[in-house]
């Protein structure tokens, strides 16, 4: 069969988006293999039908066949394993995406393209309805435990710094001062579900989640201090940390729940200076008050 005559700026790009779907197929069929939730391993698979049907259409205007990009296939597969299916597909999805708003200029030579748009906003609103991970379901928990460690204990390990100037030292303090934070934040978070009106939220899977991203984000924090013995130094590695930790979970949640990613970053990345700069300076004040020397 002789491929439709299409212009070689045209089938250049198609070879390209050719390649996209063949991909996205053979990720959507590994990922459909590894879903429990039965109406949501048939969704994935009649989006992995979609996306080779796709690549059928292109076919016929490239003439040839084209694989998988294998490294995409597995690095897709990988990420929905670790992160969840959800974050996994919706940052394929984001790539898709980038791709469908150049289908628009080709619609004249290609009038299939409008069909597969179509098909594209459909898997996205597909997607959107089978957002039931517990990592998502819970991911209020893990909001607080990692707010409330990013705020306090970059505060408390800026005042240390300062106060103390001994990095092992500075280290246990804010160590013990973390745990036992993240055990209280717990806590609550447990008494604080068991009272909420959600039939479908366990208390005490609220508090795990709550807890463990808080203990993570206090020994991302502390880490620093066991490592150097300039104690300035120490407290800059810390707020490159807090300022990663801050830029990873927001893009998660940006690409996961479709939030704004610059908006919530800045606010958060903010905040979490604004508190260690002040509390940096309550440090010196109270070094200098007691005249403590250590």
């Amino acid at each position: 069969m002789q491929p439709h005559q299409i212009s070689s700026m045209l089938r250049s790009a198609a070879l390209k988006w050719q390649k996209a779907e063949i991909t996205g197929h053979h990720t959507y069929n590994r990922l459909a293999s590894v879903i429990k939730d039965q109406h949501n391993r048939e969704v994935v698979k009649k989006i992995a039908q979609d996306e080779a049907t796709h690549y059928r259409m292109f076919k016929q205007y490239t003439g040839v066949d084209t694989a998988p990009n294998r490294f995409q296939v597995f690095f897709y597969y990988w990420v929905a394993r670790l992160f969840g299916i959800t974050f996994g597909m919706k940052l394929m999805e984001r790539g898709e995406d980038q791709a469908i708003s150049a289908y628009d200029q080709f619609l004249d030579e290609v009038p299939e393209i409008e069909d597969i748009i179509k098909d594209e906003e459909e898997h996205e609103k597909q997607l959107l309805s089978m957002l039931d991970e517990e990592a998502l379901k819970y991911m209020g928990s893990v909001v607080l435990g990692l707010n409330d460690a990013l705020v306090e204990l970059t505060g408390a390990l800026a005042g240390l710094t300062f106060a103390f100037q001994n990095t092992k030292l500075i280290a246990l303090t804010g160590l013990i001062t973390g745990i036992s934070a993240s055990l209280s934040m717990a806590a609550s978070e447990y008494l604080s579900a068991q009272a909420g009106d959600d039939e479908d939220e366990n208390p005490i899977r609220s508090a795990l989640y709550t807890g463990l991203a808080y203990i993570l984000t206090v020994v991302i924090l502390v880490f620093p201090y066991f490592v150097l013995n300039n104690y300035i130094y120490c407290l800059l590695w810390t707020m490159v940390n807090a300022i990663l930790v801050i830029a990873i979970f927001n893009f998660y949640m940006s690409v996961a729940k479709d939030l704004k990613f610059v908006q919530r970053f800045i606010e958060m990345a903010l905040i979490s200076i604004g508190v260690a700069v002040f509390s940096f300076g309550v440090g010196f004040v109270i070094r200098q008050f007691f005249g403590i020397d250590i």
